[in-house]
C-alpha cells in the first residue's frame, strides 16, 4: 500500500487501507526490531508510540532509527509519538520480576530507585512513605494489583495484599487516602528533558502525561519554543483535576488521549465508560483528534487470540466516535505484536462497515445541526458540514483538502464520514500529525505547483483510485489572499 506519494511521483497507483481509524501501538522489547516493525505496519500500524518511562535514550534513539527504516522499506508513512513520563509514582527496578504478591501476605515498599531484596518493592518517589497512612490503598500496574497500609514507617511501608498476581519494574503506584495529592505538576524537569531529546531527534508530537489544566500543554510548547521549535500536543487525560478542566484542555491541545489505565483509579471505575463517550464527543465537536488507549486487547499479550469482551470493547470506542486506539503491553513486551495489530485493524473494518448503519457520529452532526452554540460556528465548520451533506446526497467515496494546518481534514474527518478525506500539505509536521485523524489519508507534496488543484486531479486520475466519470469533493480557499477553506466544488472526473 503506498498512500503518502506526492502528485506528479510517475504515476504510481495507491491503495488505500481497508480501514480508516488509526492504530497506535507502543513499542518495547517485542516489537523494536526492523523485522517485526515491517511486519506491524504492513498489519495496520499508523503511529509508533515510544514511551520514555521505560528504557534510556539511547535505546528509543535506536528504536526511532528502526521505525524509519521500517517505514521507507514498506514506502508507508509512520509518525512517532513521544509519550512523556509525567508525574508519575512508579515502580522502581525490582530485584527480580515478575514478582508475584500473594493475597494476604505482608510485603515493604520502600522509597528507592531499585532494590536487591526480591521480597521489598522499591517506589521510585522519596516522598512515598509519607503519603500514606494506616488504612490508605496502595494500586499498583494500572490497578490490577492491590495492597492495603497497615504501617507507615520514616523510610518503609507494611503492607498486606488485597488483590494479588505478577509485579513488574516501572509500573504505576496510585495511592487512594492518605496524602496522595502530587505537588509535582505536568511536564516535569525529566519530562523538559525528553522533549529536548525528540526534538533533536527530529520529532515533534508528544504526548503529556497527567495534564491538570490547559497551562501543562502551554509551559511544555514554551519550552519547545525555546529551540526555535514547533510541537504538537497531546493530552492525556488520566486525572480527577483534568476531567474538572477538559473545556479548557481541550481548546488548548493538538489532541486527546483517554487513559483508562489511571483514569480508572482516579475517578469511580463505573464512570469511565460514560466519561470515555463524554470526551470523545467534546474532541470530535472541536475537530481535536482522539485516542483511546489502555488494556483494549490485553489478553493478546500473552494469548494469540482477544476475549470477546476486548472485542467489543474497541468496536465501542470506534463507534462512539474515537480517531485513534491504542495498544500498549500488547505490543511492547507482548507475545504477538504483529497479530494483534492485525486483530485491531480487523475489528475497526468490521465495526466501520456497520457505522453509517448505526448511527454512530450523528451526535457530532446533531450538534452543529441544532443550532448549538450558533454564534461560536465558523466558515470552516459551515464547509465541514455541507461536505457531509454532498457525501451523502451523492455517495461519493473521495473528499481532496489541500490543507496548511491540517484544519479542514481533521474538521471533516470529525463526523466519521464513509469516504477518504485525501489531504495535501506542503507541511511535513501537518502531514505527520494527521496520521491521528480517522478516515484521513495524508499527502506530502515537494512544491507549491503539486498543491494546486490540476495537479492533485491528476495524480488521482493516474491513481486508479477513481474511476472516469466518478465524482470527489474538492475544497478550497478563494476569498483573494485569504487564508483557510471556505468553499467546495463537487467535479466528474474525466
Amino acid at each position: 500500500m503506498i498512500y503518502n506519494t506526492a502528485p506528479g511521483s510517475g504515476g504510481r497507483r495507491i491503495t488505500l487501507p481497508d480501514h480508516r481509524t488509526k492504530i497506535v501501538s507502543t513499542i518495547g522489547p517485542a516489537s523494536r526490531s526492523c523485522e517485526v516493525l515491517v511486519r506491524m505496519i504492513q498489519a495496520g500500524m499508523n503511529v509508533a508510540r515510544l514511551n520514555l518511562a521505560h528504557g534510556t535514550f539511547e535505546e528509543h534513539r535506536e528504536n526511532i532509527r528502526n521505525i524509519r527504516a521500517a517505514s521507507e522499506e514498506t514506502g508507508l508513512p509512520v509518525t512517532i509519538l513521544i509519550d512523556l513520563p509525567g508525574p508519575k509514582i512508579r515502580v522502581g527496578a525490582l530485584a527480580e520480576e515478575p514478582m508475584i504478591l500473594q493475597k494476604g501476605e505482608s510485603v515493604t515498599l520502600v522509597p528507592a530507585a531499585a532494590s536487591d531484596d526480591p521480597f521489598t518493592i522499591p517506589v521510585d518517589f522519596e516522598q512515598f512513605p509519607q503519603m500514606v497512612s494506616p488504612g490508605s490503598t496502595i494500586y499498583l500496574g494500572d490497578g490490577f494489583l492491590q495492597v492495603q497500609v497497615e504501617e507507615a514507617r520514616e523510610r518503609e511501608v507494611m503492607a498486606r495484599v488485597v488483590l494479588g498476581g505478577p509485579l513488574l519494574s516501572r509500573k504505576g503506584v496510585s495511592v487512594i487516602g492518605g496524602e496522595s495529592v502530587l505537588a509535582v505538576s505536568a511536564p516535569t524537569p525529566r519530562d523538559l528533558e525528553c522533549i529536548e531529546f525528540g526534538l533533536s531527534e527530529g520529532l515533534d508530537v508528544f504526548g503529556i502525561s497527567f495534564v491538570r489544566r490547559a497551562e501543562d500543554i502551554r509551559r511544555a510548547r514554551e519550552h519547545a519554543a525555546r529551540f526555535g521549535k514547533s510541537i504538537h500536543v497531546i493530552a492525556k487525560i488520566e486525572r480527577a483535576e483534568a476531567l474538572a478542566n477538559i473545556d479548557a484542555i481541550l481548546q488548548e491541545t493538538d489532541g486527546v488521549m483517554i487513559a483508562r489505565g489511571d483514569l480508572g483509579i482516579q475517578t469511580p471505575i463505573e464512570d469511565v465508560p460514560i466519561v470515555q463517550k463524554r470526551i470523545i464527543l467534546k474532541a470530535n465537536i472541536l475537530g481535536r483528534p482522539v485516542i483511546t488507549a489502555t488494556q483494549m486487547l490485553m489478553s493478546m499479550t500473552e494469548n494469540i487470540r482477544p476475549t470477546r469482551a476486548e472485542v467489543t470493547d474497541v468496536a465501542n470506542a470506534i463507534l462512539d466516535g474515537t480517531d485513534a486506539v491504542m495498544l500498549s503491553e500488547e505490543t511492547s513486551i507482548g507475545n504477538h505484536p504483529v497479530e494483534t495489530v492485525a486483530m485491531m485493524a480487523k475489528i475497526a473494518r468490521s465495526t466501520e462497515a456497520s457505522r453509517q448503519v448505526i448511527g454512530t457520529g450523528s451526535a457530532t452532526l446533531e450538534h452543529f445541526r441544532q443550532g448549538m452554540e450558533r454564534e461560536r460556528i465558523t466558515v470552516n465548520d459551515v464547509v465541514s458540514l455541507n461536505v457531509i451533506q454532498a457525501l451523502d446526497a451523492l455517495g461519493i467515496r473521495y473528499v481532496l483538502t489541500p490543507t496548511r494546518s491540517g484544519t479542514t481534514p481533521r474538521s471533516i474527518s470529525r463526523f466519521k464520514p464513509a469516504a477518504w478525506i485525501l489531504a495535501f500539505t506542503r507541511s511535513p509536521e501537518t502531514f505527520r500529525f494527521l496520521a491521528f485523524s480517522c478516515g484521513v489519508c495524508p499527502f506530502l507534496v515537494k512544491s507549491e505547483k503539486d498543491y494546486r488543484h490540476r495537479a492533485i486531479l491528476d495524480m488521482i486520475r493516474e491513481s486508479g483510485l477513481v474511476a472516469p466519470g466518478e465524482r470527489v469533493v474538492l475544497t478550497e480557499g478563494v476569498s483573494p489572499g485569504g487564508r483557510g477553506t471556505n468553499s467546495l466544488v463537487i467535479l466528474t472526473l474525466d
